[in-house]
């Protein structure tokens, strides 16, 4: 049997939870047999189109069986999309659910499905997680991922659906890095509106921007309030074993989420139906957990 060739197309290596999903794909390719060869697009909506289209454009012994890919773009490229499934490769978005998936699957000879976490629910999480850590309410300096992500919005809308209503939120945006998040806590620190901000807590929509907020603050010059900054409670998402998990367990975090890695499922779900003839679901959903639990966020404020 012919071995599987996979191409796995991901943001950029300056992200933990992106190197998770890279892990996660080499370990799945171990385990069922296949090639897998893993792209970074360094964040760059044109670049990842373009490393996906020069696969799909090569010669067909070199072609990859199916394309996993997290897009950066907030059309999830529907265009390439179309082109892999004319060529008959597989194609399979991680962390979007996007519309033209249905479209596709109605004539695609090959597996075209997507594998996401559910982000409002993760922004509901950390909704609770907020409330748990404010039992009185307060001020939250919030950390979004970037405008065009879809992942980065259902989150604000599930945080915003859950948290309390005496709890009041600014919002600065990054990009899933941690320098990031750095230069828009830097920034914000400079304008005048900041002086007078009361936050009670520091929350991002990972954990690498919750650490980037937290190296801001260490920049500050005045120890008083310097101290004063970095004796906030810190909150991101992803926890992952080595980083998030990590950082609470230090102290350095007050609470992360638990986001699964995706791109092993994907990978799972693909293999299977490439060698059964097994038609996919059109979208698998993992699920995540506060770390610590709801609970002891409670206990610990009680």
């Amino acid at each position: 049997m012919k071995k599987l060739k996979f191409l796995i197309s991901l943001h950029t290596r300056e992200n933990d939870f992106q190197i998770a999903q890279a892990l996660s794909a080499a370990e799945a390719a171990s385990k069922f047999g296949i090639e897998a060869e893993i792209v970074f697009a360094d964040n760059d909506a044109v670049n990842q189109s373009t490393q996906i289209l020069q696969a799909i454009q090569n010669r067909v012994e070199s072609r990859p069986d199916a394309i996993v890919v997290e897009p950066l773009s907030a059309n999830a490229l529907p265009q390439v999309a179309r082109a892999a499934c004319a060529a008959g490769i597989g194609w399979v978005v991680v962390n979007r659910s996007p519309d033209y998936i249905s479209e596709l699957r109605r004539t695609a000879t090959a597996p075209v499905f997507a594998v996401s976490s559910d982000h409002a629910e993760i922004g509901r999480i950390q909704g609770r997680q907020f409330a748990a850590l404010l039992p009185k309410g307060g001020s939250i300096l919030y950390i979004e991922g970037p405008s065009q992500s879809s992942s980065a919005q259902k989150r604000t809308a599930g945080m915003l659906e859950t948290k309390p209503s005496n709890i009041q939120v600014a919002m600065l945006k990054g990009r899933w890095t941690e320098e990031s998040a750095e230069r828009a806590v830097r920034s914000w620190l400079q304008l005048a509106t900041s002086l007078s901000a009361s936050i009670d807590l520091v929350g991002a929509q990972d954990d690498s921007m919750a650490m980037g907020a937290r190296k801001a603050f260490q920049r500050i010059t005045n120890e008083r309030e310097r101290a004063r900054w970095l004796g906030l409670p810190f909150t991101g998402c992803d926890g992952l074993p080595l980083t998030g998990q990590t950082w609470v367990r230090e102290g350095w975090l007050a609470a992360t989420i638990h986001v699964p890695p995706l791109t092993g499922k994907a990978i799972e779900i693909s293999v299977q139906a490439i060698q059964n003839g097994a038609r996919p679901p059109e979208h698998a959903v993992t699920a995540s957990f506060s770390i610590p639990s709801l609970e002891m966020l409670a206990l610990r404020k009680s």
